[in-house]
């Protein structure tokens, strides 16, 4: 338990001042699909065979996705596949975060994506696995538990986190070259 809060410290420190496409959330929901099934009457939408939902730069693939509408218009989607996708672009860079997991949730209300099984995150070089993975897109926090998981071996599974130094910005002076000669 302490190694994980040290580890949830430790990405939260990481995080810089970024975040998820902002226009993304002004775009509509595009779903395409082999099937779709359509129930108006209690907001729930199941989209079957070779699903992509797109939203701006956001994009969820799955082999199926159910989503559901409440009363104040919100979604919520979930995406079942082996695995299920999701990439969308960070504000102002040219760089994207992706998941994976058996079940992807994506919650609009709260601009939350949660993966399961599986679960792993990525952004830039960094990684984060484990067998629950939560990542905010407003804030650009991860969390990950193994939520009482077990391993092939009997092991409980644990979080796995790869964590890449952040290039240092370049300071316009040019370092010297180093000489093999001794010095006189």
């Amino acid at each position: 338990m302490q190694n994980r809060l040290l580890l949830l410290i430790f990405l939260l420190l990481c995080i810089p001042a970024s975040y998820a496409e902002k226009a993304d959330h002004d775009k509509p929901i595009d779903i395409d699909a082999d099937q779709a099934e359509v129930d108006d009457a209690k907001q729930i939408s199941t989209f079957t065979g070779k699903v992509v939902l797109t939203q701006g730069t956001m994009v969820i693939r799955g082999d199926k996705l159910v989503v559901t509408q409440d009363k104040a218009g919100f979604k919520h989607g979930t995406a079942y596949g082996h695995p299920a996708s999701y990439r969308q672009k960070r504000e102002g860079l040219d760089e994207y975060v992706e998941g994976y997991g058996e079940r992807i949730e994506y919650d609009t209300r709260i601009d939350t994506v949660d993966f399961y099984v599986k679960a792993r995150v990525k952004r830039s070089q960094d990684e984060v696995r484990g067998e629950h993975v939560t990542y905010n897109s407003k804030t650009e926090i991860f969390q990950a538990d193994d939520k009482g998981g077990v391993a092939d071996s009997g092991a409980p599974k644990r979080v796995h986190a790869v964590l890449y130094p952040k290039p240092k910005p370049a300071s316009g002076v040019a370092a010297s070259p180093v000489s093999a000669e001794e010095p006189k």
